[in-house]
Order: structure tokens, then C-alpha cells, then sequence
């Protein structure tokens, strides 16, 4: 499979830290981040790579030559074969597609050179494969939704909406960003477009959405826009932290789990009222340390209002959007939720046939986080289940995880605190 890497952008944001060479060609510890994307694809037997330049491209084009030297940074072989196509007029960041779309016969993977990543893409190529779609993105929680393109999609994980930043949207909403690396079929480039320029996400992709051909791939592995000084010294500390690298999910992953009622939320019972749901104090900051720990932040919770009939499953996605824009606005994110539906126990006025029964998620059984941990590559044994009752110590043991209980009581856990704040702090 080709790999289209879209190298040609200014990285005015950035002209602090380098402003004499093309975004691509700016270091992380030592070698360009371009040439850390060519390694990641390279590792993973990607070798066929078209680079689009313009912007000071004859740097790019002169340190990576045809990608059979070596580089010098490392003194390794880069190990990949590179074409270019030079646009000597601003294009647009999808027009030079056109110009080289004769060479992309079938699908392929087209990427931005200006971001630092680390995913499996065997695996991302696979889904794309297996739903038989135009278009897939790939797609993460981050920690400012607020001023991110947003991706609507259903439980099919295809596309319905596109809201770019200047798009209205709703007041509460998923925390599912679009990360600028894709999977594309040509058939996309046979949309007649006659701009001087082409931008990839108005024009050719977000046209897309709710056609059923375009879908997105969920998942918590790194990649990261550093096209601002803030965001450039974060991603710097997280390649020296080996983060970038352990959150590919070939490698085993760690969790925390959470409960979602009385340790992210204020306890209210069996909560049915979205205007009930209310973050408890310091979470937040609680579950943004977990995300700059390297751990995955997965909640785990049992709402059996469904089965009660009480809550339909739209109401439900709806709560759990107000906790990811309550989460996001405070800079954290929740890279999964899992819920479980069910509830055993007959004879409720209104209650939903279908759900009642004996499941093998519903807390104290460890379905839930048995299928996070098939879903994301975790080591449960290296994982925590925090929650406030004894059905979530007992689901964390039954998986093989350690565990915290928030509050009082004595059921076997490994610690007990007064908060998430508090479990942050000691562990």
C-alpha cells in the first residue's frame, strides 16, 4: 500500500522554534519528525512513500533523497522508497493529490508530515478493510475537543457528521477528534473540483458524511499536532518519557478503570436526568494526570436504567457526551467507555424485555474490562479498577487487576481513598 505524506505546510504557528526550515524538519530529540513517521511506517512494512513539498521542499528533498541512503542523524539506511511531487503554487493541502492521483491506483494511506504519531497502522488498514468504505479516519479523544474538528458517528463507527471548528455544535458532545491520518480509495479523487486550491477535509472528505461510505477508527494511540511551541515541548517530553512509542497498541497497554456514578460524578442514585450529572470536585485533574501517565483513562459502569426502562440508549450516549465536554473544557479525556445494559431482576413497570437478563459484563463480573483489554492490547495485571462499591473491586479482581476503593468499606482492594484526586496522588 502507497503512503501520500502531505509535507508542504509553512508551520507559521511555529516559526519560534524553526523558522529557516520546513515544519517537517523540525528535530525531536535529534531527527526530524518526518523522519520519525518514516521509521514508525518503515517498522511496519509501509516502504512506498509519495512526499508532497513546497515550502523550502528541496531541504526535505535533499536529507531524504530517494529514501535508499542513510540518514544522518542515525547513520541507519532510511530504509524506504520516496517520490515527490513539488507544488511551485500553493495547492491547497489536497490539491497535489490530483497532480500525482495517476500513481494511486488503490487504496493508501495519506498522512500529515507535521505530526508525531505512533499507531499500528497493520491494524488501522485492517478495519478499513474489513467496513468496505470510501474513507477511514483515524480518530482519538484529546485534550481540547473545544477547538478541534469533531466526528459524529454511530455504533457502526460510520461517519453521520463532520463539524470542523467554525461548524456549530451541540452543546454537549463526544470527545472523537479527527487526527489527520487516513486510509483513501482513488475512487475519492473522481469528485470534480475546479478550485485553484483543494482542501482535503471541506471539499473532498467532510462531503462524505452521512453517505455511509466514510467511517472512523477509534483509538488511544499516540499522535499529536505539534504546530505550536506549547504542543512542540509536550510532545518533546513525551518521546523522552517513552509515551509516543508504548502507546502503540502492539505493545501491552496499562489501564485505569473507572466507575462512573460516586468517583467521576457526583452519586445520585440511579441517575436518569442528564441536568443530574454533575463532575465531582477535581476529577478533571485527577483523570488528566491519568492521560499524562500513559495509562488509558476507561470507564467501566453498570446502568441497568436501561434494562428498567427509565433511560433510553440515546439519553445515555447524550450523559455520556455531557461528561466528555465537561472533561474536555478542563483539559482530560476518557479514551473508552464501556456500559452495561443490563439488569437481571423482573417486574419493573416499563422495563426493556431484551436487557434482563444474566450477562457476563454487568459488574461484579469482569466482562466489561475483559473487552477493553481484547479491545486495546491491556495488561490487566498491570491495571487498576477504581470505583466506590464492592461490585467494582470484585469485577477489578475477577479481571486480575488491582484496585481502589473510593470510601469506606473492606473488600479485599489494594487501597482505599477518599477520592480520585487521592488515588492520583498514591499511586
Amino acid at each position: 500500500m502507497k503512503t501520500v505524506i502531505m509535507a508542504g505546510g509553512r508551520g507559521t504557528r511555529i516559526s519560534s522554534v524553526a523558522s529557516d526550515i520546513p515544519k517537517p524538519m523540525i528535530k525531536i530529540e535529534g531527527k526530524p519528525v518526518l523522519e520519525h513517521e518514516l521509521e514508525c511506517l518503515r517498522d511496519q512494512g509501509f516502504t512506498d512513500v509519495i512526499l508532497t513539498v513546497s515550502h523550502l521542499g528541496n531541504i526535505i528533498m535533499d536529507y531524504f533523497g530517494d529514501g535508499s541512503g542513510v540518514s544522518p542523524a542515525t547513520g541507519r539506511p532510511f530504509g524506504v522508497n520516496i517520490e515527490y511531487y513539488f507544488e511551485k503554487e500553493p495547492l491547497g493541502n489536497a490539491g497535489a493529490l490530483y497532480q500525482i492521483r495517476e500513481k494511486l491506483t488503490e487504496d493508501f494511506l495519506l498522512l500529515n508530515a507535521d505530526a508525531m504519531f505512533n499507531v499500528d497502522f497493520n491494524r488501522f488498514v485492517t478495519f478499513h478493510k474489513e467496513k468496505g468504505g470510501l474513507v477511514t479516519l483515524f480518530t482519538h479523544p484529546n485534550s481540547h475537543p473545544y477547538d478541534s474538528g469533531l466526528i459524529v458517528a454511530d455504533e457502526r463507527s460510520t461517519v453521520l457528521q463532520w463539524l470542523a471548528k467554525e461548524d456549530a455544535r451541540p452543546v454537549y458532545y463526544r470527545n472523537r477528534v479527527n487526527a489527520g491520518l487516513h486510509v483513501i480509495s482513488p475512487k475519492v479523487l473522481e469528485a470534480s473540483i475546479h478550485t485553484p486550491k483543494i482542501d482535503l477535509d471541506r471539499q473532498l472528505l467532510k462531503p462524505l458524511a452521512g453517505t455511509g461510505k466514510m467511517f472512523c477508527y477509534d483509538s488511544p494511540e499516540y499522535v499529536k499536532d505539534m504546530g505550536t511551541p506549547d504542543r512542540y515541548a509536550s510532545v518533546c517530553r513525551d518521546f523522552r518519557k517513552r509515551r509516543i512509542q508504548a502507546k502503540n497498541l502492539k505493545e501491552k497497554q496499562k489501564a485505569v478503570f473507572l466507575d462512573r456514578d460516586g468517583t467521576i460524578n457526583k452519586y445520585v442514585g440511579f441517575l436518569r436526568n442528564i441536568d443530574d450529572f454533575e463532575l465531582l470536585p477535581g476529577v478533571a485533574d485527577a483523570i488528566k494526570a491519568i492521560n499524562a501517565s500513559g495509562y488509558l483513562a476507561i470507564v467501566a459502569t453498570n446502568q441497568p436504567v436501561i434494562a428498567r426502562g427509565e433511560v433510553s440508549l440515546a439519553e445515555l450516549e447524550m450523559i455520556h457526551n455531557k461528561m466528555e465536554t465537561l472533561l474536555g473544557q478542563e483539559g482530560a479525556y476518557l479514551d473508552a467507555i464501556y456500559y452495561c445494559p443490563h439488569h437481571p431482576h423482573k417486574g419493573y413497570t416499563g422495563e426493556r424485555p431484551e436487557y434482563k437478563i444474566d450477562c457476563a459484563c454487568r459488574k461484579p463480573k469482569p466482562g466489561m474490562l475483559l473487552q477493553a483489554a481484547e479491545d486495546f492490547n491491556i495488561d490487566l495485571s498491570q491495571s487498576w479498577m477504581v470505583g466506590d462499591g464492592e461490585n467494582d473491586i470484585k469485577a477489578g479482581q475477577a479481571a486480575g487487576c488491582k484496585t481502589a476503593l473510593i470510601g469506606n468499606g473492606s473488600y479485599g482492594q489494594n487501597v482505599a481513598v477518599r477520592s480520585l484526586t487521592e488515588f492520583v496522588g498514591l499511586v
